[in-house]
């Protein structure tokens, strides 16, 4: 059953040169579930997110959301790329970036309004790096900086999170905190999705999963996607996947 407030990704396709990168995508992600996109290295699974983004070209189908393109409402959504992908050199303040998210609403070159600083402070105590507001960025662990992000994704106010592989390179109270902050924004009825690569107890964190291979091998509730059927067909050979109470072994 559709709702008539999730993000409807329709024969979605994208190709770098002559290369299929996704094939023929169709799909919904429900406010209120977080939903993870898991899938071997190179599925597609970032392609998946800047294609709908229209961060890279796609060749087919359509994003939708309430009835319009995605691109058409970007001003709710908050997109936090692989740490990889950032440059961690830039002479900014762990506020200077968490400010970054009231730009939107308070417009390029306009002041930063009390009620703005509010919410980024706010932002900032909700995963626990206050204490760090004046620390270059650079001189943060790998998990501190994801925090920053979350916090200045969190400060745009938005409907619709998107998260590239938050958990590499984090450590446990970073892990814990991030998870605890995606369930109270799917609380809220937000839209959360996530890209994973770890198929361990983590997992279960997740409502919904998105099992990619180039093209899309299930999609639904957690439970249903992590069948050894789904998972040999996703991975091939033997990949080690937690069953809820133990870990097992697909072959």
């Amino acid at each position: 059953m559709n709702d008539a407030n999730a993000i409807m990704v329709s024969h979605l396709g994208v190709s770098y040169r002559t290369v299929e990168a996704l094939s023929d995508i169709t799909l919904q992600i429900k406010p209120g579930r977080l939903t993870g996109a898991i899938g071997p290295n190179g599925a597609g699974k970032s392609t998946l997110i800047k294609a709908m983004l229209d961060l890279i070209p796609t060749n087919q189908g359509s994003v939708q959301y309430k009835g319009k393109p995605l691109i058409d409402n970007l001003e709710k959504v908050a997109y936090v790329p692989q740490r990889s992908q950032i440059d961690w050199t830039y002479p900014a303040t762990v506020w200077d970036v968490v400010m970054m998210g009231r730009v939107q609403k308070t417009g390029w070159f306009q002041r930063f309004s009390t009620v703005s600083r509010r919410i980024a402070a706010e932002a900032l105590e909700r995963v626990d790096m206050s204490d760090y507001r004046d620390r270059p960025i650079g001189q943060l662990s790998g998990g501190q900086q994801q925090r920053v992000f979350l916090a200045r994704s969190l400060a745009q106010e938005a409907d619709i999170f998107f998260f590239d592989e938050p958990f590499v390179g984090v450590d446990r109270k970073t892990e814990y905190i991030i998870f605890n902050i995606f369930h109270e924004l799917t609380n809220a009825g937000k839209i959360v999705l996530v890209v994973n690569h770890d198929l361990g107890e983590s997992i279960t964190n997740f409502d919904d999963l998105i099992l990619l291979n180039k093209e899309l091998i299930a999609v639904g509730e957690r439970q249903a996607v992590l069948s050894e059927e789904n998972i040999y067909r996703a991975y091939g050979g033997k990949v080690v996947f937690f069953d809820e109470s133990r870990l097992q072994m697909a072959a």
